[in-house]
């Protein structure tokens, strides 16, 4: 037999080993997605209505058949409180774990550091900045104030930041780790204009700014769903795409070089579209830390860092990540409910610092 062939027992063998490969992350990804089907009949059945788990379901299934109740009947009421209050809530839940999870994946693999997040360009300062204007000075970008104007301020604030990073990496050959320190003195920039603005308040108007900031999903609803959708089925598609990609960036830029990619070309495309991804989410649901941290850590020590399954691997567990943390901030206390964001705060920091503990590969180790 040829030294060049090897046997066929150990073609075999490698071939078999790939197909666990393959169905391990297969199954994650599944049962990711069994459980988000999971959490989401759950937190449908809380509010004033008692409504079971299955009939949930039912209701949901019935009204996109199209079937109508009486107004005003029992029916037609827990058809109301299922599809316009409870549902749009658990959906922005799902979306936004989704989109911070795979900005968390792109910064982290295009800054080849771990700690990286969708936040690191100062997206959230810039949000928050942006925010703070229309609660307290009442100035929006649009023609349109309250909620509407709110958003508007926050996304088009958000990418202000964003687009400066994507400007610094274009004019001058930065490194990684440079454009992380230029994200957070930007950071730093508008949290002190956030902070002036603040300090000039009045007692409601400045509880109204902080709230916004700790991010919630609690006043969700269909109409600020699309943006969210379209933005982030755009981004993880071209994420997904050009997974091979992303796995050359963790190379550095000379090897990744050396094996055709214009690593400086590539990185600013993935900025931009995390950058819309990330301001997509935040300008709904306002800051909500860890999801873009922790989740693609989390995948990284259980299916390793090949970003082909990585990226959908993450998106699956963000939204399970967050539909979890919802669900405890409206069943933790009797009385009210406690933001998704400091929720996300309680379990993200110790989670993190377990992980970081642990963690024995290199950044960047597939398996």
């Amino acid at each position: 037999m040829s030294e060049c062939n090897p046997p066929v027992e150990d073609v075999e063998s490698i071939k078999e080993g790939y197909r666990k490969y393959l169905l391990r992350k297969t199954l994650f990804i599944v049962g990711c997605c069994i459980i988000v089907f999971a959490l989401a009949g759950v937190a449908c059945t809380l509010g004033n209505r008692d409504i079971g788990f299955l009939e949930v379901y039912q209701i949901i299934w019935e009204h996109i058949q199209g079937v109508s109740y009486e107004p005003g009947s029992p029916e037609w009421w827990d058809d109301y409180s299922v599809v316009n209050i409870r549902l749009p809530r658990i959906v922005m839940a799902i979306i936004a774990g989704m989109g911070l999870a795979i900005g968390g994946v792109a910064m982290q693999s295009i800054m080849s550091n771990p700690l990286a997040d969708p936040y690191t360009t100062g997206i959230s300062s810039g949000a928050c900045f942006g925010a703070v204007t229309a609660l307290i000075m009442g100035f929006s970008f649009s023609s349109i104030l309250g909620q509407y104007g709110i958003v508007t301020n926050a996304f088009v604030c958000s990418l202000v930041p964003a687009l400066a990073m994507i400007f610094i990496s274009r004019i001058s050959r930065t490194s990684p780790a440079t454009l992380i320190l230029a994200g957070t003195a930007l950071s730093y920039i508008f949290n002190a204009l956030t902070t002036l603005i603040m300090i000039t308040a009045d007692d409601e108007k400045l509880q109204t700014a902080y709230l916004w900031q700790i991010g919630s999903f609690e006043d969700a609803m269909w109409s600020e769903i699309p943006l969210m959708l379209v933005v982030t089925v755009i981004g993880s598609i071209f994420l997904i795409f050009t997974a091979n990609k992303l796995n050359l960036l963790i190379l550095g830029d000379e090897s990744a070089k050396s094996l055709g990619l214009d690593a400086s070309k590539y990185r600013t495309l993935c900025l931009i579209a995390l950058s819309v991804v990330t301001a997509s989410v935040i300008s709904f649901t306002g800051i909500i830390g860890f999801v873009g941290l922790v989740v693609p850590h989390i995948v990284r020590m259980i299916l390793g860092s090949d970003n082909k399954f990585l990226v959908p691997a993450s998106m699956a567990l963000g939204a399970v990540v967050l539909l979890a943390a919802d669900l405890v901030g409206r069943t933790l206390t009797e009385v009210g409910e406690l933001p998704v964001g400091l929720i996300m705060s309680f379990i993200g920091g110790p989670v993190f610092l377990y992980i970081i503990l642990r963690q024995k590969k290199g950044y960047g180790e597939v398996f």
